[in-house]
């Protein structure tokens, strides 16, 4: 079970971080070229969309199922990975929800958006791939509780 625990989380910081990098090294800098209303009504479009159970059971499921794994296993790689998949998940409720938000609201202007996003979507990136590199460590070192030295 512990190690289908890790599994979990470590698929789950994968997904997440391949797809705020995706977002980083593709989306943005397509919708870069696009127009002010024609970037607004992609991302409005896309942030409707993206919220869906799918979305949701990854996003939020990700950080439970690392908990639960740092419960069980306490290990140093597992605590690095919940901590990072826990700032992912802050970053996004901190900072690219509430800019999204204001967006759908005429709240603010591209130029007030599109920057600010880009560098906190940049940070979340990096911490889904964090916690993926860590869980993904945990993964493949359980088991092996001991260093051998020659």
């Amino acid at each position: 079970m512990r190690s289908a625990l890790l599994l979990a989380a470590t698929l789950a910081a994968g997904l997440m971080a391949g797809l705020f990098a995706g977002f980083a090294y593709a989306v943005m800098p397509g919708l870069a070229g696009a127009g002010d209303a024609t970037f607004v009504e992609a991302m409005n479009q896309i942030n409707v969309a993206i919220v869906n159970p799918l979305f949701l059971l990854v996003f939020l499921g990700g950080p439970v199922v690392g908990l639960v794994a740092l419960v069980l296993e306490r290990r140093w790689a597992v605590a690095v990975g919940f901590a990072l998949s826990v700032v992912m998940l802050l970053v996004t409720m901190a900072a690219n929800v509430p800019l999204n938000d204001a967006l759908a609201a005429g709240k603010v202007t591209r130029s007030g958006f599109e920057g600010p996003w880009d560098a906190w979507n940049v940070v979340r990136a990096l911490a889904g791939t964090g916690s993926l590199v860590a869980f993904g460590w945990a993964l493949l070192t359980r088991g092996s509780q001991t260093v051998r030295h020659r």
